[in-house]
């Protein structure tokens, strides 16, 4: 056994995290609320049940147009959401019936936030239990306590990467189309109801929402998967930057669509179709080929299947607002770990045209006033709102990033010393006589899709 826990390195663990580590280690992470999951929950319920309601008010109205729609993007939502938490963790592997009915019938998340909050209490029960227990009496019950803790941590720590990715695919795949609808509709015939309105506000949070995550994610990424927390400052001036952004961005996309009808299409096609094709085009002009790991013609096609899912979803999240980062599907690790502001100049730069673009065309081409105010006094507001997004978002990325003020958590190894090194890898064999063999890599092997 000892020669196999020499070999600690990223190779031989598979890229480890740092809270893997912390946890094989024995040592404990901040175990807190899981507010996110219960968050993201919740605004999943919200939108589906406004989306229902309204769906029923436009049955009733005999509006079978905007009444397919709603209830289209609500479908197209929900579902990715079950695929996405079934997909991290892996219930057609294990055969999880129970789970499985419940995503069929689309209660998966509401399933999964409750058995995150009651795997919260129970790690908080055995933590106390822990800590009440001698220190002098080391038991085999103590070693099974160990494994129930980091078990449980490690269960809190999937689910919230799981929730994590989920908000990002229902934000921009089902709750920023669903918003463009619903602001279109106000716009014609101009009524707000408060069924809209609800389901207008959770669709709005849910996007801006998920734009936060894409920001997180990126940080991680540029940091090798360090976990990231952004402290109340931070967090209010993201908020603020994407709010702006994203709101400024789907009303100016409405209020074209609802000046020009059909005629917007050509346009919508386009700027949804460049950041679709610019990775591939890009990909062809380096002459790259696909991953190493292709080693026949079936995971050959599942891998181009993985791939285009992911271009169509970084094409989404680019026609509502920024991604954050910038695919390389050239490279094995598919999104580039540099923060490069030159993509990031571009993106607002090309963004902010096409909004003014949208605005004159809809002012002066578009046809007939849609609002009972002045539009003049609208598109202002328009322009300025995204400006101020602009603004938010240089405030962020020049004071408050993580990168400046050294709030990326500890627990990155790449260049500590090699005494600490050898002290760690220590402190793992001597935890790794609790653990058999066989548990230790079955947990490995089930922390990461």
């Amino acid at each position: 056994m000892d020669p196999v826990l020499e070999e600690t390195d990223e190779e031989s663990t598979g890229g480890v995290s740092s809270l893997e580590e912390e946890i094989v280690l024995g040592q404990r992470p901040h175990i807190s609320f899981p507010f996110g999951i219960l968050f993201s929950t919740v605004l999943y319920c919200g939108e589906v049940a406004s989306a229902l309601y309204m769906f029923e008010i436009y049955r009733k109205g005999n509006d079978r147009f905007w009444m397919s729609f709603t209830i289209i993007f609500i479908i197209v939502g929900v579902t990715l959401d079950q695929i996405t938490l079934m997909f991290f963790n892996k219930d057609l592997r294990r055969n999880k019936a129970a789970l499985l009915f419940w995503h069929i019938l689309l209660l998966g998340p509401i399933v999964r936030c409750s058995q995150a909050i009651i795997n919260y209490h129970k790690l908080l029960k055995n933590l106390k239990q822990e800590e009440e227990e001698s220190q002098d009496s080391i038991t085999k019950r103590n070693t099974m306590l160990e494994r129930e803790i980091a078990l449980s941590v490690r269960d809190n720590f999937m689910q919230q990467k799981a929730f994590k990715c989920m908000s990002v695919i229902q934000a921009f795949l089902g709750s920023a189309p669903q918003l463009i609808l619903q602001i279109y509709i106000t716009l014609i015939i101009r009524e707000w109801p408060f069924g809209r309105a609800f389901l207008m506000t959770c669709s709005l949070l849910s996007v801006t929402y998920g734009a936060i995550h894409c920001n997180i994610l990126a940080i991680q990424i540029s940091n090798d998967d360090t976990t990231i927390k952004l402290q109340p400052t931070e967090f209010i001036c993201v908020m603020i930057w994407r709010f702006l952004e994203v709101i400024s961005r789907v009303v100016t996309l409405a209020y074209f669509a609802a000046s020009l009808k059909l005629k917007s299409l050509p346009f919508f096609l386009i700027i949804y179709c460049v950041p679709l094709l610019a990775p591939w085009l890009e990909f062809w002009k380096s002459g790259a080929h696909l991953p190493n790991n292709t080693e026949n013609s079936s995971n050959v096609v599942g891998t181009v299947l993985m791939l285009i899912l992911i271009t169509l979803l970084y094409a989404a999240i680019n026609f509502s607002c920024w991604s954050a980062v910038k695919l390389q599907l050239s490279d094995e690790e598919i999104i580039d770990r540099r923060q490069r502001w030159g993509h990031r100049f571009l993106h607002y730069s090309f963004q902010f045209l096409e909004n003014v673009i949208m605005i004159l065309v809809s002012r002066f081409i578009g046809g007939k006033t849609l609002l009972n105010c002045c539009d003049l006094l609208i598109v202002m507001q328009l322009i300025i709102t995204y400006l101020l997004a602009i603004g938010f978002m240089l405030l962020f990325c020049q004071y408050l990033h993580p990168r400046w003020s050294g709030k990326v958590l500890p627990g990155h190894t790449e260049n500590q010393p090699e005494k600490t090194q050898k002290n760690k890898n220590k402190q793992l064999r001597n935890y790794y006589h609790s653990w058999s063999r066989a548990e230790y890599f079955s947990i490995k092997s089930m922390s990461y899709s």
